[in-house]
């Protein structure tokens, strides 16, 4: 299934313009969410093809939150790409263990982000 709708979750309001700016002109319907808890019910709600998760936000981290979505029934097809500044092998590992189905490091790199995207639609 081809991925058209995006939930897009970072606290950061530059690094949401970014992402909204980048996949909107790539053809993508993008909606944001500024936390862990706006990104879950968000996703319940619209079901979007795929969910870009930043990681250091307040409240839930998005570890926690990619599992919780990787976990519910009604969230659990909706594959998530983690989207955060934590760069390091130990955080890979551990976003991918919550479940997550990619990892990008920011600043982000538009073309593979994009390459990851559509490996997954």
């Amino acid at each position: 299934m081809p991925i058209k709708n995006i939930l897009v979750v970072d606290d950061s309001p530059t690094d949401l313009k970014y992402l909204t700016d980048l996949l909107a002109k790539n053809g993508y319907q993008v909606v944001t969410a500024q936390n862990a808890d706006e990104a879950l019910a968000k996703a319940k709600q619209l079901r979007p093809d795929l969910v870009l998760m930043d990681v250091v936000m307040p409240g839930q981290s998005g570890f926690q939150a990619t599992r919780a979505l990787t976990k519910d029934e009604a969230t659990k097809q909706i594959p998530v790409i983690i989207c955060t500044t934590k760069g390091q092998d130990t955080d890979k590992a551990w976003g991918l263990k919550q479940g997550a189905k990619d990892y990008v490091v920011k600043p982000v790199v538009a073309a593979e982000l994009l390459k990851k995207i559509q490996a997954l639609g």
